[in-house]
């Protein structure tokens, strides 16, 4: 099999929190799409590469090369970090681009909750989404951060603009978190539709990754929720017009 035909020919490319391992977890069922031997193989966003000249075969072996014709994987910080989307792009300007979405205030508080509980966020969400928002401007790359960046993620229009400017809009597919908890054989149905994969076999609906049950020191605040829809305001009108996914 030639170089060209190994290439991964889709991927979920976001968004962290919003049932992109229930997707996967739906889609390995599936007899006729290969993924990825782990969910996330965080490859376009790997900075220790060498972009001007990138070997692929540390990623071509993450998938078996006797398996189905249609591949992909799952790596939700694709959409978000800086120069992936590019890079994807230059591997592959065919592939198959899926993006999970999810309320952004809903989506930033599941995942302050998520390091919260591993241990990597000490701060109360309050802090995080208000000053501690700066901690970015120390980050590499500059204004990215793989842990702090609750809010940042959440500018859904801003970021499938820049996708949608390197992918025109028939390869691009959005679907909602939402949509596959409450009936995951219709958004099964249309990934395979976009993917050009037979009809998938009905499957029945679970929750995967459910976050960790401790004491988080409080729930989603009105006021937090409030702050963070002012600040998304505008990025959500953005969204719409480009793609007419709507949230409240």
């Amino acid at each position: 099999m030639d170089e060209v035909d190994r290439r991964v020919n889709f991927i979920v490319a976001g968004v962290q929190k919003a049932g992109t391992t229930a997707l996967y977890d739906y889609l390995a069922e599936d007899p006729n799409i290969g993924l990825s031997k782990v969910k996330e193989v965080h490859f376009f966003d790997d900075e220790s590469i060498d972009w001007a000249a990138p070997d692929y075969a540390p990623y071509h072996a993450q998938f078996d090369a006797a398996g189905p014709l249609i591949r992909g994987e799952a790596t939700p910080i694709y959409l978000y970090w800086p120069r992936s989307l590019e890079r994807i792009a230059a591997y592959n300007p065919k592939a198959r681009i899926i993006v999970m979405l999810r309320d952004p205030v809903e989506r930033a508080w599941s995942h302050w909750k998520m390091e919260y509980a591993r241990g990597a966020e000490t701060e109360p969400f309050a802090w995080c989404i208000r000053q501690g928002r700066r901690r970015l401007l120390d980050a590499q790359p500059w204004g990215a951060h793989r842990e702090f960046s609750y809010v940042e993620r959440g500018f859904y229009g801003e970021q499938v603009e820049r996708l949608l400017a390197l992918f025109p809009r028939d390869q691009v597919l959005i679907a909602k978190a939402d949509d596959l908890r409450r009936d995951p054989n219709a958004t099964l149905a249309a990934v395979n539709a976009f993917l050009g994969a037979p009809p998938p076999s009905p499957v029945t609906q679970r929750d995967v990754h459910v976050g960790r049950e401790m004491d988080y020191g409080g729930d989603l605040t009105d006021e937090d929720a409030a702050f963070l829809r002012m600040l998304y305001a505008r990025d959500l009108a953005r969204l719409e017009a480009l793609t007419g996914v709507a949230f409240p």
